[in-house]
């Protein structure tokens, strides 16, 4: 009579371990983060060495957000710069970034313009994120 109320017993906390369940590696959001003094330095110099005319780059709303993917920490940036065309026009461009902090704050543009392939691929990094800039 023993045996088998312990085996029901083992039996019946077997259902009880709980697992932690596997991260979703289809989850791209981000969680937002103000835009910091260093970081918006890091994003300006950043779009700017990118710029023909850098000096004449004027920068509008911004969004931030940081998360791990793959086990690497990223801050990713959607916002818009407005430069100076040669014809003398500002023109609005959006763009889509990524910084590293673990890799010493190391810049990647995803792509900037205004122009497809580069208005699509903004539009679609920046809305994957959870960070839609209009």
């Amino acid at each position: 009579m023993r045996k088998p109320a312990l085996l029901l017993l083992a039996a019946s906390l077997c259902g009880c371990v709980s697992a932690t369940p596997p991260p979703d590696a289809g989850n791209q959001r981000v969680n937002p983060i103000p835009i910091s003094l260093a970081l918006e330095e890091i994003i300006t110099t950043g779009i700017r060495q990118r710029l023909q005319d850098p000096a004449s780059a004027k920068f509008g709303t911004m969004l931030a957000g940081e998360r791990t993917l793959n086990g690497r920490q990223e801050i990713v940036v959607c916002g818009h710069v407005t430069t100076r065309s040669s014809g003398g026009n500002g023109t609005d461009k959006p763009f889509a970034a990524k910084i590293y902090p673990d890799a010493g704050s190391s810049f990647e543009l995803v792509a900037i313009g205004d122009e497809p392939p580069n208005t699509r691929l903004v539009g679609e990094t920046c809305r994957a994120v959870g960070l839609p800039i209009l």
